[in-house]
């Protein structure tokens, strides 16, 4: 009789277990209804909610089939083993976005690093990767992102949103509303204790990178094929980016390799977008934007060791605010500019008005590696990144 009690404790224990993680909710974004059914138990149909308390973890021996909207909820944790692959197939609806409280770890190898791409494998064909935290932001004390309605900023410098190393984002991009896309990667309000290494950005339709404020550091990225900016940062990032290659198509599409903003409508505001950049290596093409890095916007930065190769321009600094912090300042060293870059520096004050480059605005050196190699690829991106 004591064995079939305990039977029956058992049964009941596993029923529980398993309903919590099959559940129901409903979006309001778009009208759209999310059914959430067993997130972690059907690879096949991977999407819904990671609540609080929840621990996720996936499962490497399996493809998980993005067919909706993934949102790891404040307390939730969604554990990403080396070598798991996601596909995407819905289109706008298949994202991740892991929102205030939330936390991701997606940490692959080099052998077998962590992979996003979509069932259609072409640039555009889903959404991409979001992290909101609560670091500070110079648009409010929050905001709510574009796509996935999900707030992000905060007071919190140090916060903590999880890991990811090892990453490669695939195909992301796509248009979610009238001139809107997603990013391959968004960080919005990053905390500085949040790990982010090790990530390729490849052949998405829109940026690669994007940071939205926050504090968050940033090492070995690579950003290569994608139709808009590589690399871009806005509305107050304070961090450090180490380590960055990216390469535009071979057809020469796309716009700059790094872009730089503080505030598009109070370029003064605080606290300003001052990240430090260091390890570069930015190639690209004559056609579209063409300027390796532009920075605007009241926008500050300190720039070591750059490369920059078919570029019409290589640094273009716009506004007064971005001018007098960074023309004759000596706050970008080490840069070896490629002979096909047209114009190292050019300047255009807020009138539209040309500024003259100062002395010492820069320094040059033909013995910069860049982000490690130069010109080539960097030893750290082998293989993992798709790059060779």
């Amino acid at each position: 009789m004591k064995k079939n009690y305990l039977k029956l404790f058992i049964a009941a224990a596993v029923i529980s277990f398993s309903s919590a993680l099959i559940h129901s909710c409903s979006e309001d974004e778009d009208t759209a209804t999310i059914e959430v059914v067993g997130i972690a138990q059907d690879p096949a149909n991977f999407k819904g909610e990671v609540t609080d308390g929840q621990v996720v973890t996936l499962d490497a021996t399996k493809v998980y089939v993005l067919n909706g909207a993934v949102r790891v909820k404040s307390g939730g944790k969604l554990v990403i083993p080396a070598g798991t692959r996601i596909v995407a197939t819905a289109g706008a609806e298949s994202y991740i976005i892991v929102e205030q409280g939330g936390q991701i770890y997606a940490n692959g190898t080099p052998a077998s690093p962590v992979t996003f791409n979509s069932s259609a494998a072409t640039a555009g064909t889903w959404g991409g990767v979001m992290i909101c935290g609560k670091a500070p932001i110079n648009t409010g004390t929050t905001a709510t992102t574009e796509a996935g309605n999900a707030s992000y900023g905060g007071t919190v410098a140090t916060d903590n949103s999880g890991a990811l190393t090892y990453v490669r984002i695939e195909n992301a991009g796509i248009t979610f509303s009238t001139d809107k896309r997603f990013n391959g990667l968004s960080l919005y309000g990053v905390g500085s204790d949040t790990k982010v290494e090790n990530i390729a950005l490849v052949n998405g339709a829109e940026d690669g990178i994007q940071l939205y404020g926050g504090t968050v550091n940033l090492s070995n990225i690579v950003s290569i094929s994608n139709e808009d900016d590589a690399f871009v940062w806005t509305d107050g990032w304070i961090g450090t980016a180490t380590n960055i290659y990216t390469k535009r198509r071979t057809s020469g599409t796309g716009n700059t390799g790094i872009k730089g903003i503080n505030n598009t409508i109070n370029t003064d505001a605080s606290p300003r977008s001052n990240p430090t950049i260091k390890n570069v290596t930015l190639l690209g093409g004559t056609t579209g934007e063409s300027q390796a890095v532009k920075l605007y916007s009241g926008t500050y930065a300190n720039f070591e060791n750059i490369v920059l190769s078919n570029w019409t321009d290589g640094f273009s600094l716009e506004n007064n605010s971005t001018i007098t912090y960074l023309n004759g300042q000596s706050k970008i060293t080490d840069v070896f500019f490629d002979t096909n870059v047209t114009n190292k520096m050019t300047a255009t004050a807020t009138d539209g008005s040309i500024i003259t480059i100062l002395p010492s605005s820069y320094s040059e050196n033909s013995d910069a590696t860049g982000a490690g190699n130069k010109l080539g690829s960097p030893a750290w991106a082998i293989g993992w990144s798709t790059l060779q």
